[in-house]
Order: C-alpha cells, then structure tokens, then sequence
C-alpha cells in the first residue's frame, strides 16, 4: 500500500513537471499554436463526452429534471454544448481582456502569450463549471450559436476571397510569361474539376427513378453561379481575372458538394446513404479534421491581417523620430517593448468564440438531427440548407467584389 502510494505520488509529481516544461517551452511565436491546440483538445473532450456521458448526465438531477427522461441523443447533445459553452466563455473573456493592445509594452501582451499554466487551468474549470448552470442557459446558448456559426462561416468566406485575390495580384505582379501560363493552368485544372464534380453530383445524388428535384435545383444553381462568376470576371469593365473566379467555382461546387452529402441518410435522393454505416467513423474523423484545420487558417490569417489597430508609434503611421536620442542600449530596449502587435489579440480569439460554437453545432447536427443521424457529424436538414447558403453568400460576395469598384470609383476596397 505504502509503495503504491509513493508510485503514485512520483507518477503525479512526474506529470506536474512534464506540464511545466511543456508550458514554460511555448515562446511568442508559438502562441497561436498553443491555442490552435487547446481548441482542438476542446473538440476532443466534446467528442469522447459525446460519446460516454449521456449515462452519467441522466442521474444529475438538475440536468436531468424532465418527468420523462429524454432519449440517449438529448443528454450527448448537452454535453457537447456544454463544453462548447465553456470554451466559447474563455476564448470571449479573453477577447475583452485584450480590447485596446496595440504593443508589446502593455501588459496584456505578456497575458496573450504567457501564464499558460493557469490558462490551462481556467479552461478546465470552466468547462467543469458548465455541468453546473441551469437548462436554460445551455437551451439560449444553442439558439445563440446557429448564428456565431453563421458568422464563422461568413469570415471564412471573407478570408477566402481575399486570399484567391492577393494570390491572383501577386502571380500577375511578377508580369513574366511563366506566371501567366501558371495562372492559366491553374484556372484550367480548376474548372475541369468543377465541371467533372458537377456531373458526379448529378450522378450521386439525382438517381433515376427517384424525384429529387430540390437537389437538381442546387446543383443546377451552382453550375449558374459558374458561369455567372467566368462571365462577369471577363467583362472588359470588370477589372477581374480568370483565376478568383475559377477557385470560387470549385468553392461553391464543394459547398454544394458537402451540402447534398449532408441529407439524412435515409433520404432516397442520397446516393451515398447506402454507405451510411461504412462512413460513419470516417465521415466523423474528417468533420473534426476540417474542422481544426479551417480554424487555425481563420485564426491566424484574420488575426494577421487585421492591421486596423496599429498604434500612433507603429511605423504604418509615419511617426518621425525623437526630438532627443537616447542611449543605443536604452534605444534598442525601447524600440522592441513598443513595437506594435503583429495582429489583433482581440480578434483572435474572437475567431475561436466563433468557431466553438461552429463545432458544437457540427458534432450535434446543428441541434437537431442527432438522433436521425446517429453518430455522423453535420448530417441532417438544417447542415443541408446553412451549406447552400454559405455558398450562395460565397457567389454574392464575390460577385460584389468585382461589382463594387465600378459602382463606387470614389471609395476604395
């Protein structure tokens, strides 16, 4: 007894340790990575939850206060929103700390990049608070967060144009002949992709026999929007060009794409419900997969990018030098504690508010087709149309983006 005791006080004592040197190693530089992971152990603990609490939720009384109780999906559906809850809390308390950082010599600097150990800690206790707050809260939280998912999904759509228009202004920048065939190639592929998509759409989810009108008409839609994209984007007073709009046409082909997939399996428009049971552990894995990945390129390139916050001292605003030079040592030190943040802390960890909410509502079905889908992640009605959506405001966007210089020449975008 004794010696088990004295293992496991090593064995502990072993894991405080390994915790310190793991936290004390992350520099500045690895910041965002370290809450790029702390968002994905938060998708983690909301999928094993998901998949072992609902026993222990139904024997907690102020959980579990119904005079029926609720089926097994009801109680794996709270647990998944109630880490998302805890999540969504820390990443949006941060947010407001960080209000207002424009450099390195504010302390809150030293916050965002640091004291990870008690981090750690406070995410812990306030995922664990979570299992405590009435009903209500979780109930108002899960109305709240089909629209923060709506909002995550519109800054990534943000994000994408803005990358597929940096990358077409910088191939074309170089104005040499291999970056113009580059861009033509690429535009090639790109459209050879979505047609070719296209037709197997028509093959997997518009079988003979059946009436599937309403998944004709996505598909059919999106080819439109195709056309619409290459038509407007060679109009010779439209200052655009054929690689956005080929890369945009093969976005929205794959929204419609993960939208048709996302129909209940039992749907006999669904050409892939016959593999329902094959696809479920991969369908799940490849949900968390993209997931993780499309949030750590949100959070750090619209974290990056923003630039708006830079502070009067920031060489963006042209600041002359001091009247009255200082020492070289004492000049240095100076110039690296009020250099300006390289992005917005703020924004930041808004994403990941955003994106916590986006994944609860991808492991639940958006709320409510759990129990028709069983254990696949983002399948059921409302997955269908909030992907339709996103590609239809992903079409308007862009579309916008190239009308809007003409419309307005007197403002800048």
């Amino acid at each position: 007894m004794w010696a088990a005791s004295c293992l496991a006080s090593c064995c502990a004592a072993c894991a405080c340790d390994a915790c310190r040197t793991v936290v004390s190693s992350i520099s500045r530089r690895s910041a965002r990575i370290a809450y790029c992971g702390l968002f994905a152990l938060s998708l983690i603990v909301s999928w094993i939850l998901r998949e072992v609490a609902a026993p222990l939720l139904e024997k907690i009384p102020w959980i579990n206060q119904f005079n029926e109780t609720h089926n097994r999906e009801w109680f794996e559906t709270d647990a998944v929103l109630r880490v998302s809850l805890g999540n969504f809390l820390f990443f949006t308390i941060l947010s407001v700390m960080m209000v207002g950082v424009k450099n390195q010599k504010d302390p809150r600097d030293s916050l965002h990049h640091g004291g990870w150990m008690m981090k750690v800690i406070c995410w812990c206790l306030l995922v664990i608070f979570m299992f405590f707050v009435p009903n209500e809260i979780v109930s108002f939280y899960e109305t709240f967060s089909k629209f923060g998912s709506g909002f995550f999904l519109l800054v990534q759509v943000v994000l994408l144009l803005d990358f597929v228009h940096g990358w077409n202004d910088k191939w074309v920048g170089y104005d040499e002949k291999f970056w113009y065939v580059a861009l033509f190639v690429v535009s090639l592929v790109c459209y050879l992709a979505t047609f070719v998509f296209s037709g197997l759409l028509f093959h997997w989810f518009t079988p003979s026999g059946q009436d599937c009108g309403l998944n004709t008409f996505f598909i059919v839609m999106t080819l439109m929007c195709v056309f619409v994209f290459l038509i407007v984007a060679l109009h010779p007073a439209v200052s655009g060009s054929i690689l956005p709009a080929s890369v945009i046409s093969m976005y929205c082909t794959y929204l419609c794409y993960s939208a048709l997939a996302s129909e209940p399996r039992d749907y006999e428009c669904n050409g892939l419900h016959k593999h329902s049971k094959a696809v479920s552990t991969g369908t799940l894995t490849f949900g968390l997969l993209t997931t993780v990945l499309s949030v750590v390129y949100s959070a750090v390139r619209a974290g990056s990018s923003t630039t708006l916050l830079s502070p009067p001292s920031s060489p963006r605003s042209g600041a002359g030098k001091p009247l009255l030079p200082l020492d070289k040592v004492d000049e240095h030190e100076e110039k690296e504690k009020s250099k300006p943040v390289s992005y917005s802390y703020s924004f930041f960890h808004i994403i990941f508010s955003l994106a916590s909410m986006y994944s609860a509502m991808l492991l639940t079905g958006w709320s409510t087709s759990v129990g028709e889908s069983g254990k696949l992640v983002d399948v059921g009605w409302p997955s269908v149309w909030v992907r339709m959506v996103t590609g239809w405001a992903t079409a308007g966007l862009y579309i916008w983006s190239l009308l809007a210089p003409i419309l307005f020449p007197e403002r800048e975008f």
